[in-house]
């Protein structure tokens, strides 16, 4: 895993040494990507620069630095990820006579491009990735990212050319380059905690897509295109559906995500695995424990607050499987005292409060190992979160009503205090039990009158639906619906996994594990999103990921061979903090001031009196408004840390 960047320059008149500088200037700014080793290419005539922070994974040596040529000289790339099947692809390309220089994957990726094309080479890898690749006969430079968006990739216009990188803060170190925010994007990110899509919070910065590519020719076009698409893959699927029984299905599930958690645990380094004692982490330590012949590492942190504590469960888990398990609980004080930290972890601004949780475990975990496996994807995948049962049954309830009906359910609703609805809430059986009911329920209200099933979905995943009038603009980020499936997913909660594996997943759940595990210098892999158990996955019928009330119902079938479902069966507890409390006590003060009224005036984005209202609000305890609250402090604290207005 690395950390890289390069820029396309237009410019005639610089010398080697002046673009050797602009790049040292990105690149250092990436050191925790790749404490191990750097190194930089420079084409003064063409005005190329790539650059590279390596964390050295697998092969150790100099023969896996980077940036690599490819062996007939037409390719330059720096690359950050892993691809998993190198070894066989190594194996192919030697039986065509190739003689590899070195064991990395990089040499491997590389020279496979040479031999079979980009694209072509792109279709055989398995892997998470994200490159610059710059093609000497065709003068241009291709940015590319892998299937689902595990690693990351911006890319700017700049007057001069274009730049890229791993993350935002490497551009925002050139001193010559002056960046506009994104209001609408702002707006965007108060509404739903993160920047969807492939725009960024910076005018003129964007994403580069799941599975997409932009090429950046020396003409200064630019082109678009896909490699690898979601939709297809499950258009694929229903055209060809798995028909065998539910044991037959486990059994399936059960054999292709072993290979998926085989290929991830090549590493000359150490590795472990998160653990949480949850269905998706415990199915990955259980395979990775019966596929290796020594105890796997596993790691979970523990909180002195009981409802948010997983750690016992965890450890029983670990116990069961036979793992070499760490485990320390922290305290709120650890846990606030990262807080402050947050706004140089993302230097795009970013809100889901488990950020500082996976932070504290993978601090943890890098004092022991240099790679870990996550359960991540799982939700998504299986149809865990609770919130696609809710909403589909709030659907099914109330589409067919008339709409003042459903205009007088959700006033109703919105009336009664949230107060009263946490405390109505407290009394339901655990299983059915909310954080923040009064919120969410409230919530719920708002989106009574969706027309359809995916714009309530949408709806339900603004954590503040009016964040325009916080920002002051009309056209605030919302994501965008794909209705590219329709009449292919019929299944409301298809449909709304579909959609949340194409924003949720990349920009919230992949952005926060990369973001928390690079800055210790942790490399983290996901087997439950690889693509061949994706492709997998959306040819089975919904009722095998959801049944009955029964959430991942395949996957726990799976999990129930390796441990027993006494150990996993207990309500999704989700991994977080109590923010709500701490915003009215240890942090108090840390948020008082970033959200002073002298403060808000001067950064010149926010509607000062009603950022107010809300903290007011807050601290009266009239309503819990923790989760826009977050959201407006972590921007706060990204605006003063890097004074972009």
């Amino acid at each position: 895993m690395c950390g890289i960047a390069g820029f396309l320059d237009l410019d005639p008149a610089r010398s080697a040494e002046a673009l050797h500088a602009r790049l040292r200037c990105m690149t250092d700014r990436i050191v925790h990507r790749g404490p191990d080793g750097e190194d930089a290419w420079v084409d003064e005539r063409a005005g190329v620069a790539l650059g590279h922070r390596r964390l050295a994974v697998i092969d150790l040596s100099p023969t896996g630095n980077q940036p690599m040529a490819s062996a007939d000289g037409r390719y330059l790339i720096t690359y950050n990820g892993e691809i998993y099947n190198f070894r066989s692809i190594r194996a192919e390309l030697e039986a065509r006579g190739h003689h590899f220089r070195g064991a990395s994957d990089s040499e491997v990726l590389i020279e496979a491009i040479a031999a079979f094309g980009l694209r072509t080479a792109l279709q055989r890898i398995v892997g998470m990735f994200a490159f610059g690749l710059w093609d000497r006969h065709e003068r241009r430079l291709t940015l590319v990212r892998d299937r689902l968006g595990v690693k990351p990739l911006f890319w700017a216009r700049t007057p001069d050319g274009f730049q890229f990188a791993s993350e935002l803060k490497a551009m925002l170190a050139l001193p010559d380059w002056q960046p506009q925010l994104d209001r609408p994007a702002v707006a965007g990110l108060l509404r739903y905690g993160y920047v969807t899509g492939e725009r960024s919070v910076l005018v003129d910065v964007a994403k580069v897509a799941p599975g997409g590519l932009v090429v950046l020719a020396s003409d200064g076009t630019v082109t678009r295109d896909t490699w690898w698409d979601l939709g297809d893959v499950v258009e694929a699927g229903a055209r060809d559906p798995f028909l065998g029984t539910d044991d037959e299905a486990t059994s399936a599930l059960e054999e292709v995500l072993r290979e998926a958690v085989r290929d991830r645990m090549v590493a000359d380094v150490p590795l472990g695995a998160f653990l949480s004692g949850g269905v998706d982490s415990s199915a990955v330590v259980a395979l990775m424990q019966a596929q290796s012949s020594t105890p796997v590492r596993t790691f979970c942190i523990g909180f002195d607050d009981p409802s948010f504590d997983e750690s016992p469960h965890a450890r029983a888990v670990a116990d069961h499987l036979g793992t070499d398990h760490h485990d320390v609980e922290v305290t709120a004080r650890d846990a606030l005292d990262v807080v402050p930290c947050v706004a140089d972890w993302f230097d795009e601004p970013f809100a889901d409060p488990s950020q500082i949780p996976t932070f504290l475990v993978a601090r943890m975990a890098r004092q022991h190992v240099t790679v870990s496996l996550s359960g991540d994807g799982g939700d998504e995948l299986f149809a865990g979160y609770p919130r696609y049962a809710l909403a589909a049954d709030l659907w099914r309830r109330v589409q067919h009503l008339p709409m003042p009906v459903r205009q007088g359910l959700g006033a109703t609703l919105g009336t009664l205090p949230e107060r009263w609805l946490d405390a109505a809430a407290r009394g339901l059986p655990p299983r059915w039990r909310l954080r923040a009911a009064g919120a969410k329920l409230h919530r719920a209200g708002r989106v009574m009158t969706a027309g359809s099933i995916d714009l309530l979905h949408r709806d339900l995943a603004a954590v503040w639906p009016c964040a325009d009038r916080l920002v002051g603009t009309g056209d605030g980020v919302r994501l965008t619906l794909d209705g590219s499936i329709d009449g292919v997913l019929n299944d409301p909660v298809a449909r709304m996994q579909y959609h949340d594996m194409r924003t949720y997943l990349p920009d919230d759940i992949l952005t926060k594990l990369d973001r928390t595990s690079m800055a210790v210098s942790l490399e983290a892999r996901e087997p439950l999103l690889d693509h061949r158990l994706v492709a997998f996955v959306w040819r089975l019928d919904p009722s095998l990921k959801l049944r009955g009330t029964t959430t991942k119902w395949l996957l726990r079938r799976v999990l129930d061979r390796y441990v027993p479902r006494s150990l996993i069966e207990r309500p999704k507890m989700g991994f977080s903090v109590p923010m709500a409390a701490w915003l009215r006590g240890p942090l108090r003060a840390w948020a008082e001031e970033l959200l002073a009224p002298s403060r808000l005036l001067a950064g010149g984005v926010l509607d000062g009196p009603r950022v107010r209202r809300l903290w007011d609000d807050h601290q009266s305890g009239r309503a819990n408004r923790e989760a826009i609250l977050w959201n407006l402090l972590v921007f706060q604290a990204w605006q003063d840390r890097y004074g972009v207005a």
